[in-house]
């Protein structure tokens, strides 16, 4: 177990998982991390459905390939640079960059949180989740292209109609190192008292 801000400060996405199985006793401490997040009003509308079925994680895969296709691809093309497209459109092309295990992120939309407080209750939820992956030593990533699918990756799932697919979180020991995470200065983005007036 590594210190906090080590933790936080190396948090990064992970696109390119090793076959290695993860151990259900670890998969259940990360989740377990998750539902330690703040929700709204605490109703705690988070629901996850963790895919090591490799049929399942295939037709998932497929599923992204086609929404990828359809125009995500070449969005992302014309909106990053070219090697963070690459390491996407490979990720993609690969399956969910092969992760071992696929979390499936959903919003129980009859647990009493308002439709516009599902997001602010889920992501907090999945922020958790993808420190305690990194605290484990574990590669992971945020995705949302595949809940572009909705109505088919909550078959694939068994969804019920009350729960909607937020994100997938791909799961897995990493392929290769992961280098630093590359954020803007602290300073660039934070203002004293008024915007504008630098920290």
């Amino acid at each position: 177990m590594t210190g906090f801000f080590d933790v936080v400060f190396a948090q990064r996405a992970c696109r390119y998982f090793a076959d290695d199985p993860v151990p259900e006793a670890d998969i259940t401490t990360i989740l377990r991390a998750a539902t330690h997040a703040p929700s709204a009003e605490n109703t705690q509308p988070w629901v996850f459905v963790v895919v090591r079925d490799p049929q399942v994680r295939t037709a998932i895969a497929a599923l992204t390939r086609r929404i990828w296709s359809a125009g995500a691809r070449d969005y992302a093309a014309a909106h990053n640079t070219p090697r963070l497209f690459a390491e996407v459109d490979a990720s993609v092309e690969r399956g969910m960059g092969g992760a071992p295990v696929l979390v499936v992120v959903a919003a129980d939309t009859s647990a009493g949180t308002h439709a516009s407080a599902l997001a602010s209750s889920i992501f907090p939820a999945v922020q958790n989740l993808l420190l305690a992956a990194n605290a484990l030593g574990y590669g992971s990533a945020l995705t949302t292209l595949s809940t572009y699918g909705g109505d088919e990756l909550a078959k694939l799932v068994a969804l019920p109609p009350e729960l909607k697919p937020m994100a997938i979180v791909p799961l897995g020991r990493p392929a290769r190192p992961l280098g630093p995470p590359r954020r803007r200065p602290v300073e660039e983005s934070t203002h004293r008292e008024r915007y504008g007036n630098p920290w």
